[in-house]
C-alpha cells in the first residue's frame, strides 16, 4: 500500500510479491516494479534496442518508471506463451476455470488499496475513483466466473431418430488493447470473458498508463492460472499492429480513440461515456445553470491520493494541453465560460509539475461549435438549451458518436419514450455512467462494434459449432 508523505511515497508491509526487479527514478518516487513486459508467467526485459519511453505520474509531473516498446519478437514471444497456455485452459471444464477466476477475484479485493493507489500514481484519477474501478474489474472476473460453468450448447432432435447439437468452443488467443482512462478495469473488462469461453489472451494497455495491468496478470498467476494465460505487451501503435496482424491471434477487442478503432475493425469501443453535451430545457436553464456552476466551483481539486480530493490531475502534459484549447477555441466561437477551464497549480509544492486544469462549465453553446461536436475527453461541460422534444432528439443524434445519453426527468412516459429514439448503444434514465458488469456496455455508430459485459459477451469470445449426428441409413443418389 502507497500512503503519500509529500515529498516522497512510502510503501507499507504487504505480502510479498513475485520476484521482480525494481526501479525507482527521481527522488522520491514510487515503487514500480519493473520491468513492465509480463508473458510465460513472468516479467520479461525486452532485447530490442530501442528507445525506452517515460511513464509519468500526472500528480506530479516527474518521471515514474521507463516503459520498454516492444517489437515483432517480443509479441511472438507473448503469443507463443498464450497459445501454449491455451492448450490446457481450453481443455479445463468450465467449473475448473471458475475456481481460478474466483481467486483471483480474491486477491483483487485483498489487494484493492494497493491497486487503486498504484492506478492513481500512474493515472492521476482520485483516489475514490479509482477503488470503484478496481471494485468493477473484481465484480467482472467474479461475474463470468459464475457464467464459466454454464455454457454449453443446444440438442435437436432430428427426424428418424438422429439429432444435432451445438458446442460452444473457444476462439484462441485473444488480443485486447486498453486506453489509459480506465487502465485496471479495462484489462478486468476484455480478460474475464476471454478467459472465461476457454481462451487465453495477449494484453496491451496504453503507453501512459501501463503499470495495473501487469499487476492483474500476476494475480491469475498467483491464483494459479496457467503461464501464459494473461500476457501483457507493452507499446504503442507499432506493437499494437503487430498483434492485430498476427497469424496466431483469433481476436482483437480494443478500447480506444475512433481512429485507430477503424484500423483495428472488428470488435471496439470508442469515445469516452462522459456527458459533455448537455441540453437543457429552456424554461429551467437559468436554474439549472446557477447549479451546475455553484457545484463545480465546490469540487475539490488536488492531490488524488488524499481522501478529501474529488477531481485530480488529467492523464498528461499534452492531454491537458488539448483540452485547455478546446476551452480556448469556444471562447472565440462564442461560447462562454461560465466557470473554470484555466490550468491549476495546487498550493503544495510537490504538486506543482502536475496536470491540472478547473472544471469547466461552457454556457451559451450551439450545435456547430467544436465544444458540442468533438469528443474532448476532460472536464468540460457544455450546455445548450431545447424547447421541444423533438428538437432536441433530433439535435443529440446530430452525431458521428453513440455510445451513452441520459435522460433526467420526472415524466417516466416521457423518459421512455425518448430512450427509444435515442441513437445510443447506453442510455441511462435519471442516472448516469453506471456500467453493472450484468449489463452489456457498448456503443452505436463510430463508438463501437459488439460489446462489453453481459451474458452477450460469451458470444463474441466463442464461436459455435453444429454437429449432426445421423441414426439411420444413408440414402445414395448414385
Amino acid at each position: 500500500m502507497l500512503q503519500r508523505l509529500r515529498g516522497s511515497l512510502l510503501r507499507r508491509p504487504a505480502a510479498t510479491p513475485p520476484a521482480a526487479a525494481i526501479r525507482c527514478l527521481s527522488s522520491g518516487s514510487a515503487d514500480v516494479r519493473v520491468p513492465l513486459n509480463f508473458w510465460a508467467g513472468k516479467r520479461q526485459t525486452s532485447s530490442r534496442k530501442c528507445n525506452k519511453e517515460n511513464v509519468y505520474e500526472p500528480a506530479t509531473g516527474r518521471v515514474l518508471c521507463l516503459l520498454d516498446p516492444c517489437g515483432a519478437a517480443e509479441v511472438d514471444q507473448a503469443v507463443s506463451a498464450a497459445t501454449s497456455a491455451f492448450a490446457h485452459w481450453s481443455k479445463m471444464s468450465g467449473m475448473e476455470r471458475a475456481r481460478i477466476m474466483i481467486e483471483a477475484a480474491r486477491i483483487i479485493e485483498r489487494r484493492r488499496e494497493e491497486i487503486a493507489e498504484m492506478e492513481v500514481v500512474n493515472n492521476g484519477k482520485s483516489i475514490t475513483e479509482a477503488r470503484l474501478d478496481v471494485d468493477s474489474g473484481r465484480l467482472c472476473v467474479e461475474y463470468y466466473a459464475a457464467l464459466a460453468s454454464t455454457l454449453a450448447g443446444q440438442h435437436v432432435q432430428l427426424p428418424g431418430g438422429s439429432f444435432a447439437y451445438t458446442r460452444r468452443e473457444p476462439l484462441g488467443v485473444c488480443v485486447g488493447i486498453g486506453a489509459w482512462n480506465y487502465p485496471f478495469q479495462i484489462a478486468a473488462w476484455k480478460s474475464a470473458p476471454a478467459l472465461a469461453c476457454g481462451n487465453s489472451m495477449v494484453f496491451k494497455p496504453s503507453p501512459v498508463t501501463p503499470v495495473t495491468a501487469v499487476m492483474l496478470a500476476e494475480i491469475y498467476g498467483e491464483a494459479g492460472a496457467p503461464e501464459g494465460l494473461l500476457n501483457v505487451v507493452q507499446g504503442g501503435q507499432e506493437t499494437g499492429s503487430l498483434l492485430c496482424r498476427h497469424p496466431d491471434v483469433a481476436k482483437v477487442s480494443f478500447t480506444g480513440s475512433v481512429p485507430t478503432g477503424k484500423k483495428v475493425g472488428a470488435f471496439y469501443s470508442c469515445e469516452s461515456i462522459n456527458g459533455t453535451r448537455v441540453f437543457v430545457q429552456k424554461d429551467i436553464l437559468p436554474k439549472f445553470v446557477e447549479e451546475v456552476v455553484r457545484r463545480t466551483r465546490a469540487i475539490e481539486i488536488g492531490d488524488p491520493l488524499l481522501e478529501s480530493t474529488r477531481m485530480g490531475a488529467l492523464v498528461n502534459h499534452p492531454h491537458l494541453e488539448k483540452v485547455l484549447s478546446f476551452v480556448d477555441q469556444a471562447k472565440k466561437e462564442g461560447a462562454t465560460v461560465l466557470c473554470g477551464g484555466e490550468a491549476f497549480v495546487p498550493s503544495d509544492p510537490k504538486l506543482r509539475g502536475g496536470y491540472y486544469m478547473t472544471p469547466c462549465v461552457l454556457g451559451g453553446c450551439t450545435d456547430t461549435m467544436t465544444c458540442v461536436k468533438e469528443e474532448i475527453f476532460g472536464p468540460v461541460m457544455s450546455v445548450l438549451s431545447f424547447e421541444t422534444e423533438e428538437e432536441v432528439l433530433r439535435r443529440a443524434n446530430d452525431t458521428t458518436m453513440g455510445l451513452a445519453a441520459g435522460v433526467f426527468t420526472r415524466d417516466v412516459k416521457r423518459a421512455h419514450r425518448v430512450v427509444e429514439h435515442l441513437k445510443a448503444g447506453s442510455c441511462f434514465i435519471n442516472n448516469y455512467n453506471i456500467t453493472p458488469v450484468e449489463v452489456p456496455f457498448g456503443g452505436f455508430k463510430m463508438s463501437g462494434i459488439g460489446r462489453e459485459n453481459g451474458q452477450v459477451t460469451v458470444e463474441y469470445y466463442s464461436q459455435l459449432k453444429t454437429v449432426f449426428v445421423e441414426m439411420g441409413d444413408v440414402d445414395s443418389l448414385f
